[in-house]
Formats: C-alpha cells, sequence, structure tokens
C-alpha cells in the first residue's frame, strides 16, 4: 500500500462555546503551536492511518456506534499532567470518562482502524504540550479551578493531509440527538 492510499483521521468531541476557545486561546498564550491547528476536544482516536479506500466502512462502523450510544454528559474540572512522561497539561475529565472510553474502545474495534497506541486511553482536553516547564506550571495552576459541564450529542471524524488544521470529515449524533 502506497502514502497515497492512506488517510490520516482522528475522533474527537468538540469542546462548546465558550469552553473550547476559552481553552484553545489558554493554549495559544502558554506558546503551545498546536492551538493554531487542534480546537480545544476530547480525544476518541488520535492520529490514525487507514486505506483511503475503507474510509466508506469506517464511516458506517461510526454511524452504528453512535446511533447505539446515548447522549451523556462531560464535566470538565481541574487541571492534571502526564509529566514526567510526556510534557502535557490537561484538564481532566470528572464525569463522562466511562462512555468516553466505550466510545474510543468500540472505535478501534473496527477491522479497518489498526491504532498502535503508546499509552492507555486518558479521556482528557490538552491545553499545554511540548512547551517549557514553566509554561506547563502556569496552565496547571490557572486552570486548576476550570469547570464546565455539557451534553455530549455527538463526535467529529476529522481528516488531515499533513499540514495545517485539521479538518471535520462528518458529525456522528449519538442515540436519538440527529433525529
Amino acid at each position: 500500500m502506497t502514502d497515497a492510499a492512506l488517510t490520516r483521521i482522528g475522533v474527537a468531541i468538540d469542546i462548546p462555546d465558550p469552553w473550547g476557545p476559552a481553552l484553545t486561546r489558554r493554549r495559544a498564550e502558554a506558546g503551545d503551536p498546536q492551538a493554531a491547528y487542534t480546537p480545544a476536544h476530547v480525544t476518541l482516536l488520535g492520529p490514525t492511518e487507514v486505506a483511503t479506500d475503507a474510509l466508506p466502512a469506517v464511516e458506517k462502523h461510526l454511524e452504528a456506534l453512535a446511533t447505539a450510544q446515548p447522549p451523556f454528559t462531560v464535566h470538565l474540572r481541574g487541571t492534571g499532567t502526564f509529566r514526567p512522561i510526556t510534557e502535557v497539561v490537561f484538564v481532566a475529565l470528572a464525569m463522562g470518562i466511562s462512555e468516553c472510553e466505550l466510545l474510543a474502545e468500540a472505535i478501534t474495534s473496527s477491522p479497518d482502524i489498526r491504532r498502535d497506541a503508546r499509552f492507555p486511553y486518558h479521556p482528557h482536553v490538552t491545553v499545554a504540550q511540548d512547551v517549557s516547564p514553566e509554561a506547563l506550571d502556569a496552565v496547571f495552576d490557572d486552570l486548576a479551578g476550570f469547570s464546565c459541564r455539557f451534553e455530549v450529542a455527538s463526535f467529529t471524524l476529522f481528516s488531515h493531509g499533513g499540514e495545517g488544521p485539521w479538518r471535520p470529515r462528518r458529525d456522528f449524533s449519538l442515540g436519538d440527538a440527529g433525529r
């Protein structure tokens, strides 16, 4: 299979207004260059290459599992870090963890999605990555009191061509949310 026959995808839950833009802005203020390309989100499937001709089957798989999952509430609260393993500060999920874990596991059950994860899945919202230790500490402290709740009614399949921002490909409504 050649590189031209592959498409890089990801699946995520967007963080709605006003919280998503605020978290993305704080990530940019920390000096994280990914803030310009990656709005605040909870990853369900990180960057993964799939056969381009398998995309219709991947979308059908995502549609089936979205329909089977009822909408749920996410409560983001406080900060965490993966240091010293990776230089990441994140906003933590206090509610919605199990639903995200189940969706992430179901997504990778597709025979068309081969994901070799370096780390176990841990739902979170990255707010600083690969910046100075001082910037990581500042974001950790600044967002320690952060809290918001929102209803998750869908998730999004994204694709990436190698440069620029991730592009939304398709939204998948949970349960009866899209009906």
